[in-house]
C-alpha cells in the first residue's frame, strides 16, 4: 500500500512531505475532535457550525437517565443526518412544500394508497387487537442511535440522544384546558429512488384560504408566516383552527423543535399555557417518536421514551405517554424478551400461566403497521411455496453451477431466501435471474439506486431488460404490471441491495408479491443500514426464518482485500503494486482540502487515467473545515468556476439531488430558466422548481457515505480529517472505502481513530420489532 501516487504534486510552500509510515491506516495517535456543527448537516441545536459528522455506529454509550432528544453542541450521526437529506428548511421552502416535481411521484403516491388499503384490509383480518399494556414497565435497552431534526430557517440538522447542556424551558403557568382531538395525519409516501423526465401536475394541496388562515395564526404567535404552507400541508384543512386550539401541533412541521413550539404556545395562550398541559405532553411524545424514526428506530422502549420526555420538561412522562396512547397517536406493544441475558420467566401463578419477561415498546402507527405487515407478508411467502416447485425450478437449477446453483436450489424449495456477500457476489443472483428468465419464469431484479441497476444490468446473464429500481417498481414505472388483485405478475423478485431497504418500502414490496412467488433478498450486511427506519436485512438474518446462502466470491484486487478485512474488524496493510490503494497523510483540515482537490483535479486522472467526472470524494459530514460544503466549494472553484447565478449553481456543476429524506441522486446541472434548475440524474432529465433548489440540491463532487451507498465509481478519495474521529465506525469505513472500483486514495488525518473505529465500533443498534414478529411464538392456552 503506497502512501501517495508518484505523480502527485508537491503540497505547496511550507508543507513538507510526510513519511510513509505516518499515513498508514494502523498508525497510532490521539483521536481527533468532532467537527463543528453545520446547520445543514448533523448539528446541535441552532448551532450553524455543527458538522454532520457521523454515522457514529459505536459512539460511547449513554446512560438511560441521560437519554433525550438533542444535545447542545454535541456531535452527531450521519446515519441519521442522511435521512434528513432533502428535508426542507422550515422558512426558505415553505411556499413550495407538498408540490412534487416528478411524474413518478404521482404514480408512486397512487400505488402507495392502493398498497396501504391492502395492508389495512389484511390487518383487519387478524384475530384480535394489538396487545397493549395498561402500565408502562420493563427494562430499557441503551438507546444509542442518534436522531435528526430540521432547524427552522436553516439547513437540515440532526440531533443525538444525550443529556442536554441546560434544562428544557417550561412553557409557563399550568392550565387545565382540554385538548381537542387532532385528526391523524396521513402516512408519508415511501421514498422513491429515480426521477423521470417530465414534471407532474401538483396534486390537490391545502386551499389558499387554509394557508392564509394558518399564516394569520402563526403571525399572532410570533412564528414565521413562511411556515404557513408547510403547516397547512402537515395539518390539513382546518389547520388554522387546530393550531389555535392546540399550538403544540406546530411540532408537526418539519424543523420545529419543542422550545420553539413552547414559545408559540405562550404567545397564543398566555396565562393558560403551562408545562402540565396534556396537549404539550402528547405533542412532545409524538415528536420524540418521529425523531427516533429518523434515527432508524421503528419503536422506542417505554423507559427510554419517558426519560426523554422528562428531560424535555414534561412533568409527568407516564401520563403523557398514556394520553398519547389513549388518543390513538401511538401504539404500545409487549414483546417477549428472549435475548441472551434476559430475565428468566417467572413461576406460574394461581391460574397456571407462566409470567414471561417482556419489553414495552411505543411506536407510531405508521411504522408499527409497516413492520407488522412486512412480517405478515414474509410469513405468507415462507409458508406458500408453489405446488409444482420441483418441476418448475429444475431447469433453473440444472442451468447453473457453483454458488448460483446453490442459490437456485434454495429458491426452488423456499419462498424467501437471503443471499450475503460483497459486490462480486452480485454475479450469483444475476445468473439466477438469467436462468429463471430462460426457463420461462417471470423474473425481475430491482436495485436501490440507478447506478446499482445499471451495474447489475451490465452483467451478461441479465441483459438489462429485467433490472429496475425499487422506487420504479413501487411507482409502476418499471417492472411488470399488476393483476386484478393488485399483485405484481412475478414468479421471482431479486433485491440485491436489501440492506438499504427501510421497513416501509420493504413492506410494500412484499405485499405486492403473489402467493407462491420467490423473493431473494441479497446484499452486504457490513454496509451502512437504510437511511429510513428499520434494519430489515439485519433483522431477517437474526431471525433465521429462512435459508441463508453466503457467497464465496471475494471482491477482487487490493481494494477488495482491504475492505474484506475491514468487514471483520481488521485494518490491514495490503500489497498494491499498481497503487490501487494510496494513503495521503495530512496534518489539518486545510491541508486535507488542498490535497483532495489536487488528487481529484490532477493526480488521480494523470496517474490512473480516470476522468475527473468519475472520481468521487467521500467525507464524514457536511459541515466543518473538511466537510462536503468546504470540499465542494474548493472543487467547484478548481473544476467549474462560475458566478453561481441560480442558487449558487452553474451549468456543468456536479450535484447531489435529494428530493426526499434518505434519497440522493448524483447528477449534473444542465441549465436554469424560469421553470427552475434543470438537472441530468442517471441519464434522466429533472427540473427542480426554484423554491426547492436550496433544500433539495447540493454540490456533489463530495458526498457523505450514506449519500454514496449503493453506487460505485472508478476512483474514490476518502477524506478523514482529524476532527472526524467521532464520526467513524466500522460500517462507515467499510462503506466509504468500498466505493472505488479501481483506485482508492485516503486523505488521512484521523491517526489512531481509524484503526480504532474499524476494530472497536460496530453498527449502532436500532430498536425494531421485526425479528420478534418473525420468531415462532410459543402456543398459549
Amino acid at each position: 500500500m503506497s502512501t501517495e501516487p508518484e505523480t502527485t504534486e508537491e503540497t505547496g510552500p511550507g508543507t513538507p512531505e510526510m513519511p510513509e509510515a505516518q499515513g498508514a491506516p494502523g498508525t497510532p495517535g490521539a483521536p481527533g475532535t468532532p467537527d463543528e456543527a453545520d446547520g445543514g448537516g448533523l448539528a446541535a441545536d441552532g448551532d450553524d457550525g455543527a458538522d454532520e459528522t457521523s454515522e457514529v455506529s459505536g459512539a460511547p454509550e449513554v446512560s438511560e437517565a441521560s437519554v433525550v432528544l438533542e444535545a447542545e453542541g454535541g456531535g452527531a450521526d450521519e446515519e441519521t443526518a442522511e435521512s434528513a437529506e432533502g428535508s426542507e428548511s422550515a422558512e426558505s421552502a415553505a411556499d413550495g412544500a407538498g408540490k412534487p416535481e416528478l411524474s413518478e411521484a404521482a404514480a408512486e403516491l397512487a400505488a402507495q394508497r392502493l398498497e396501504r388499503e391492502r395492508i389495512e384490509r389484511r390487518k383487519a383480518e387478524r384475530d384480535g387487537p394489538v396487545e397493549s399494556g395498561a402500565k408502562l414497565s420493563g427494562k430499557a435497552a441503551d438507546l444509542l442511535a442518534a436522531v435528526r431534526a430540521v432547524e427552522a430557517g436553516g439547513k437540515p440538522a440532526s440531533t443525538v440522544f444525550a443529556a442536554p447542556s441546560r434544562p428544557a424551558p417550561e412553557p409557563g403557568p399550568a392550565t387545565a384546558a382540554a385538548a381537542p382531538v387532532r385528526p391523524a395525519p396521513e402516512p408519508e409516501p415511501v421514498r422513491q429512488e429515480r426521477p423521470t423526465p417530465a414534471p407532474a401536475p401538483a396534486p390537490g394541496g391545502p386551499s389558499s384560504r387554509t394557508v392564509d388562515a394558518v399564516r394569520r395564526v402563526l403571525a399572532e404567535g410570533g412564528a414565521p408566516e413562511a411556515l404557513g404552507q408547510q403547516a397547512a400541508v402537515a395539518l390539513g384543512e382546518g389547520a388554522g383552527e387546530l393550531l389555535r386550539a392546540d399550538p403544540w401541533q406546530l411540532l408537526r412541521v418539519p424543523g420545529v423543535r419543542p422550545e420553539q413550539a413552547d414559545g408559540f404556545a405562550r404567545a397564543l395562550l398566555g396565562a393558560e399555557c403551562g408545562p402540565r398541559d396534556e396537549r404539550r405532553g402528547r405533542a412532545v411524545t409524538v415528536w420524540l417518536l418521529e425523531q427516533a424514526a429518523l434515527a432508524g428506530h421503528t419503536a422506542l422502549e417505554a423507559p427510554a421514551l419517558t426519560a426523554a420526555l422528562a428531560q424535555r420538561g414534561v412533568p409527568d412522562p407516564d401520563e403523557a405517554v398514556q394520553s398519547t396512547l389513549a388518543e390513538g397517536e401511538a401504539l404500545v406493544f409487549e414483546d417477549p424478551l428472549e435475548e441472551a441475558g434476559a430475565p428468566a420467566a417467572q413461576p406460574a401463578d394461581d391460574d397456571g400461566e407462566e409470567e414471561r419477561p417482556v419489553r414495552v415498546l411505543i411506536a407510531l402507527e405508521r411504522y408499527a403497521m409497516a413492520e407488522e405487515s412486512l412480517a405478515d407478508g414474509l410469513a405468507r411467502l415462507i409458508n406458500s411455496p408453489s405446488q409444482d416447485a420441483e418441476e418448475t425450478w429444475a431447469p433453473v437449477v440444472a442451468a447453473l453451477s457453483g454458488g448460483a446453483a446453490e442459490l437456485a436450489r434454495a429458491v426452488a424449495g423456499h419462498g424467501l431466501v437471503l443471499h450475503t456477500g460483497g459486490d462480486a457476489s452480485r454475479a450469483e443472483p444475476a445468473a439466477l435471474l438469467g436462468a429463471a428468465r430462460d426457463a420461462g419464469l417471470r423474473a425481475l431484479a430491482v436495485c436501490h439506486t440507478a447506478d446499482g441497476r445499471d451495474r447489475l444490468a451490465a452483467l451478461p446473464p441479465t441483459r438489462g431488460a429485467d433490472v429496475g429500481t425499487v422506487a420504479g417498481l413501487l411507482a409502476g414505472t418499471e417492472g411488470p404490471g399488476r393483476d386484478g388483485d393488485g399483485t405484481l405478475e412475478l414468479d421471482l423478485l431479486i433485491v440485491p441491495d436489501a440492506p438499504q431497504l427501510d421497513v416501509e418500502s420493504a413492506a410494500m414490496l412484499v405485499e405486492s408479491l403473489p402467493d407462491g412467488a420467490r423473493l431473494v433478498l441479497g446484499g452486504d450486511p457490513a454496509l451502512l443500514w437504510s437511511a429510513g427506519p428499520g434494519r430489515v436485512f439485519a433483522d431477517l438474518l437474526a431471525a433465521r426464518a429462512c435459508p441463508q446462502i453466503a457467497s464465496r466470491l471475494p471482491d477482487p484486487g487490493p481494494i477488495g482485500e482491504l475492505v474484506s478485512g475491514i468487514g471483520i474488524g481488521e485494518l490491514n496493510q495490503v500489497e498494491a503494486p499498481g497503487k490501487e490503494v494510496v494513503i495521503v497523510p495530512v496534518r489539518d483540515a486545510g491541508e486535507a482540502v488542498h490535497r483532495t482537490v489536487q488528487l481529484v483535479a490532477d493526480s488521480v486522472p494523470r496517474a490512473f487515467g480516470v476522468p475527473v467526472e468519475e472520481v468521487v470524494v467521500i467525507t464524514p459530514g457536511h459541515g466543518g473545515a473538511a466537510g462536503t460544503r468546504a470540499l465542494n466549494s474548493a472543487l467547484k472553484e478548481r473544476l467549474n468556476p462560475g458566478p453561481g447565478r441560480f442558487g449558487g449553481f452553474d451549468p456543468g456543476d456536479r450535484i447531489a439531488y435529494s428530493p426526499a429524506p434518505g434519497r440522493t441522486l448524483p447528477g449534473t446541472v444542465v441549465k436554469a430558466d424560469a421553470e427552475g434548475l434543470h438537472l441530468s440524474c442517471a441519464g434522466a432529465p429533472v427540473v427542480v422548481p426554484r423554491e426547492r433548489v436550496e433544500a433539495w440540491v447540493r454540490h456533489g463532487w463530495a458526498l457523505t457515505a450514506h449519500q454514496a451507498v449503493g453506487g460505485r465509481w472508478p476512483a474514490a478519495v476518502v477524506v478523514l480529517p482529524g476532527d472526524a474521529a467521532q464520526a467513524l465506525s466500522r460500517p462507515w469505513v467499510y462503506t466509504a472505502f468500498g466505493r472505488g472500483e479501481r483506485h482508492l486514495s485516503v486523505v488521512h488525518g484521523a491517526e489512531g481513530a481509524l484503526p480504532r473505529a474499524v476494530a472497536e465500533i460496530p453498527a449502532k443498534p436500532r430498536t425494531t420489532r421485526l425479528a420478534t414478529l418473525l420468531r415462532p411464538q410459543s402456543p398459549t392456552d
